[in-house]
């Protein structure tokens, strides 16, 4: 006998997800046949709801639900220090550590030409735009990946003309490790033992 219909859209729906295949999506499916209505309705709308009001921030591109987000609008947050990465995912594991009180630029991606992945496609010309005005170190936290390296050196060169220290995390993080499955102690010593790069 085959699945209904609403189920097996159901599947396919939530197969899109990353690490979400065919199986663990039949497995999700029959949980929620499990729950309430209002439980699923409420799971529903907070879908809904988080694609209509979820936006990048105009300043640092990170995720928000303002057009300014929460730690670009805080006066208390020091905006001489701008710390690169890669996404919103990496601004969040950083702030778990509460031992950066700078604000960030999220790049959204790595330069990754085989990819398809080129400079102009990574938000750093707001970047450039914002060491203009008063900033004094750059902090490259990009994953330490050949992409990472080449996306580091791409945008330190950019940077070249502007009176800036530009420093990285220390290389306490394993090359080819991923900053959100990084330990929070982890990331707090490689902020602490950033090296200056110039």
């Amino acid at each position: 006998m085959p699945l209904p219909k609403s189920f097996t859209q159901l599947i396919n729906n939530l197969s899109i997800l990353p690490g979400v295949g065919e199986k663990t999506a039949e497995r999700y499916a029959y949980a929620l046949c499990q729950k309430d209505k209002d439980e699923v309705e409420n799971l529903a709308d907070s879908l809904i709801n988080f694609k209509k009001t979820i936006r990048n921030c105009e300043i640092c591109g990170c995720l928000s639900d303002e057009n300014i987000c929460d730690i670009c609008s805080d006066e208390n947050r020091d905006k001489k220090t701008i710390c690169i990465v890669e996404d919103s995912k990496s601004v969040f594991f950083i702030e778990k550590t509460k031992k950066y009180n700078g604000c960030f630029h999220v790049i959204n991606g790595l330069i990754s030409p085989i990819d398809g992945i080129n400079p102009e496609d990574l938000n750093i010309h707001t970047l450039l735009n914002r060491v203009e005005n008063e900033v004094k170190e750059v902090i490259f936290a990009l994953n330490p990946s050949i992409e990472g390296e080449v996306t580091s050196l791409y945008i330190q060169k950019l940077l070249e003309k502007y009176n800036l220290k530009i420093s990285r995390l220390s290389y306490g993080i394993p090359m080819g490790g991923e900053i959100e499955y990084l330990d929070p102690l982890m990331i707090s010593k490689a902020l602490e033992d950033r090296k200056v790069i110039s």
